[in-house]
């Protein structure tokens, strides 16, 4: 019986958004599936070197648990973000979850194909010395080849 495969398109940045992809593939890789994850627009973030500037926005997340209840307006005031972001971050270490850098070291010694978008990447201007070493550049035709060919598909 052929291993299972699994195909992600990561199209967000933000801290909270950063991870369901991430904790999907290493998951889904660790059961034996063949996983590739498509990142394209924001989720480029996902293969920078430097994770430290993925935030967590308070804004448009009003499901997002606070010690206190904020207004809106509150979430809006400078430095909220940086603090969300450093809140979440360290309720996740308090609570043994994984970094997002651990996650995607799990992912590349597991073979997660991690694909950046080359179109989203010519578009933001970056470069190959932006991004992680092992992972490939190509276009949408590319993933879909292994993506019409997978069990499961998700766009996150």
């Amino acid at each position: 019986m052929a291993a299972k495969k699994m195909a992600i398109i990561a199209t967000k940045g933000a801290l909270d958004m950063a991870y369901p992809p991430l904790i999907l593939a290493s998951t889904a890789a660790a059961l034996g599936w063949e996983v590739q994850v498509f990142c394209t627009f924001y989720g480029l973030q996902l293969l920078r070197k430097d994770l430290s500037g993925i935030k967590i926005s308070p804004i448009g997340n009003p499901a997002m648990p606070m010690p206190v209840p904020m207004p809106v307006v509150v979430a809006m005031l400078p430095g909220m973000e940086s603090m969300a972001t450093m809140m979440m971050k360290d309720k996740m270490k308090k609570k043994g979850v994984a970094s997002l850098e651990e996650l995607r070291s799990l992912c590349l010694e597991a073979d997660v194909k991690f694909i950046a978008c080359q179109m989203t990447v010519d578009l933001f201007d970056f470069t190959k010395s932006d991004f992680i070493d092992g992972i490939e550049y190509g276009g949408a035709a590319m993933f879909l080849k292994f993506a019409g060919e997978t069990d499961v598909c998700l766009f996150i």
